[in-house]
């Protein structure tokens, strides 16, 4: 006989609060994904490298246009959601999100770095992020070379899809005049 148990599902402010009182720590590798609290990978070298590639790149492209957010946690109240994405491109503010953590509307492209997170990043954390209405995702797959680019977020995905590969060249959404090959972001 199977026996089906209901979940608890965490809000926001719960997971917020659970840190706060020193029940989950910056040492506790966890996210919020959909109300549930879950392990994050491990980071290997490859994805460590290309996540610092890609904050350089970015960094050096945008300067003062955007602020660069390395693996910081995003909020996503209408996903029950708290990810830690690899990179997000985020609107200029003068406090640094000091005042409290980007959100949906802050996000003008976020990137995950795939190797060991490829069943999370594509089947859990891309729908969370198209229901939020995160308007650009990039999927960096370290094993395949590729950068998936999602945009068009509605309710039941994205809309607009494609998949680039070393020698193409792609332009982020929020800044139309500024084009990044492919390689560069890869290595």
């Amino acid at each position: 006989m199977a026996v089906t148990l209901k979940r608890y599902r965490f809000t926001v402010d719960e997971y917020d609060r659970m840190a706060e009182v020193g029940l989950l720590t910056q040492c506790d590798r966890v996210e919020l994904l959909d109300g549930d609290i879950v392990e994050m990978s491990p980071i290997g070298d490859d994805h460590a490298s290309i996540v610092a590639r890609i904050s350089h790149v970015l960094s050096t492209r945008f300067g003062a246009r955007s602020i660069i957010w390395p693996q910081n946690p995003v909020g996503l109240r209408v996903v029950r959601s708290v990810p830690q994405p690899d990179v997000a491109l985020l609107r200029a503010r003068d406090d640094f999100y000091r005042s409290g953590r980007p959100g949906p509307a802050d996000v003008l492209l976020l990137i995950e770095v795939m190797d060991t997170s490829v069943a999370t990043d594509r089947g859990v954390k891309l729908p969370l992020y198209a229901r939020a209405g995160i308007v650009e995702v990039w999927l960096v797959d370290v094993g395949t070379g590729t950068i998936e680019v999602y945009r068009t977020a509605s309710a039941s995905g994205y809309a607009d899809t494609r998949v680039l590969r070393h020698g193409d060249r792609l332009v982020p959404q929020a800044f139309p005049d500024v084009t990044l090959a492919v390689d560069d972001l890869l290595g």
